[in-house]
């Protein structure tokens, strides 16, 4: 009997001691998924208006500043997300070293260390932006150090530090891509083919095209950068003749973009998502993932996984479509329905100058919302206000049943501009696909 009490005793003990030693496992004490998504969101949301308003924030060089920082925020907070790993050994050449462990039996304040870590990598990518831009981004950091003020002093130094030095981290992985400053960059010396197909320069203020090597930038998956991937959609065969496919093709462009009703005219403007007036297609894909998560009242940890993903799809689609785009070179519609159709043509958008072949707008928003899609399910409705705070132009939210219904509403938006033939659209929107289903499938579960 009194061995078995003896044995009772010492598993009561054990027992204790067991609850003593989950209660010191810091992320048990203060999970990342016990705070509210609002520091993750608005960061975001700061880094759209940078994108706004800092010169050289063209699409491609904002998709790759919306993956980076987008990954900080992940990196830095998901030691304390229970069942979540890293992306180290998931993307090309991240391996995660020189990220800390988080100090033993000590506590952190996630919000903190997201907020020091989204600042510090804003810092950074946005280092020729204005004085007023950057004391947004002290305001910002500011408004989160005073939210959480009545926390510990010591439990506060510590979260920043965190956050500061996986930023750190990331922002030198990011610079191993050597396209650091490439908002200083956007126009390098190109030859331009003078192939009767070829691209033309579609504006006299714009001579050269747009990053004309960004198709060798590094993607975050290698499977998004396989050849096999972008030339699975090559253009129609070139021609002249009324009767062919291309001129045809040319021709519905024509004649959709010169008989537009009121509501094809309101899709083209709203989508048109115009560098210096908005935070560019990408940012435009980043603040739909915003807007879902805000509407489903998601944490911290669901947003920071929404957001790493959402921004690596950005990225990998501009730098998968502008290797098409440079290994066609194809002449935009404005240039050949002005030759072989009307002279006088005029578009409702301007083409933007670089190659046609395939759609930026379908590529980047298929690939993002394939990924929300994989968060929040196929029939997610959903009403996007990314244009309510224009002040240039006045665009009512628009509601839709799907992101699929907003894939295929951003990508018909070009042959409504004037800007795209369908085929780029439709073999944008695959490519997309193709791109954002490859990031939705990482898992980051343990």
């Amino acid at each position: 009997m009194k061995y078995l009490n003896y044995l009772i005793l010492l598993s009561a003990l054990l027992l204790l001691q067991s609850c003593e030693e989950d209660n010191l496992v810091p992320f048990e004490l203060n999970k990342v998924s016990s705070y509210k998504s609002d520091v993750a969101i608005d960061w975001i949301n700061l880094q759209r208006n940078l994108v706004k308003s800092t010169a050289g924030f063209t699409p491609p060089v904002a998709a790759r500043s919306y993956a980076y920082a987008a990954l900080a925020l992940y990196e830095s907070v998901v030691p304390g997300i229970r069942g979540n790993i890293s992306y180290s050994g998931l993307i090309i050449g991240y391996t995660g070293q020189g990220i800390p462990s988080l100090e033993k039996d000590k506590n952190y304040n996630w919000e903190i260390v997201a907020n020091a870590s989204m600042a510090y990598m804003l810092r950074n990518q946005f280092k020729t932006t204005s004085i007023a831009n950057l004391d947004l981004i002290n305001q910002m950091e500011q408004n989160y150090l005073s939210k959480n003020s009545s926390d510990d002093t010591t439990l506060i130094n510590r979260s920043v530090t965190f956050g500061k030095t996986v930023a750190d981290v990331i922002y030198n992985f990011s610079k191993t891509d050597n396209q650091d400053e490439a908002y200083k960059t956007n126009f390098p010396d190109y030859t331009i083919p003078n192939d009767p197909w070829k691209w033309e320069p579609t504006s006299p203020s714009n001579p050269k095209p747009l990053q004309p090597f960004w198709g060798s930038v590094r993607t975050f998956l290698a499977v998004n950068a396989v050849d096999v991937l972008i030339q699975s959609f090559p253009p129609l065969t070139y021609s002249v003749d009324s009767k062919s496919l291309f001129y045809l093709q040319a021709f519905e462009t024509y004649i959709t973009s010169i008989n537009l009703n009121d509501e094809q005219t309101t899709i083209a403007k709203f989508w048109s998502d115009d560098p210096g007036l908005t935070s560019t297609p990408p940012g435009h894909s980043m603040s739909i993932a915003g807007q879902a998560i805000k509407n489903e009242n998601k944490d911290l940890a669901f947003a920071a996984e929404v957001y790493s993903k959402v921004g690596m799809a950005v990225h990998d689609a501009f730098v998968c479509c502008w290797k098409a785009k440079y290994i066609y070179n194809l002449v935009r519609p404005v240039t050949y329905i002005k030759k072989y159709i009307d002279a006088n043509y005029s578009t409702l958008l301007n083409t933007p100058p670089f190659p046609e072949h395939t759609s930026g707008h379908s590529v980047q928003t298929s690939a993002s919302m394939a990924v929300l899609e994989s968060f929040f399910g196929y029939n997610y409705a959903i009403t996007d206000h990314t244009n309510d705070d224009r002040t240039d132009i006045t665009l009512a939210p628009r509601s839709f049943n799907s992101f699929a219904g907003i894939t295929n509403e951003a990508a018909i938006s070009r042959l409504y501009g004037g800007i795209h033939y369908r085929q780029a659209i439709e073999g944008g929107k695959f490519q997309g696909a193709l791109i954002g289903n490859n990031i939705a499938s990482l898992s980051l579960k343990n």
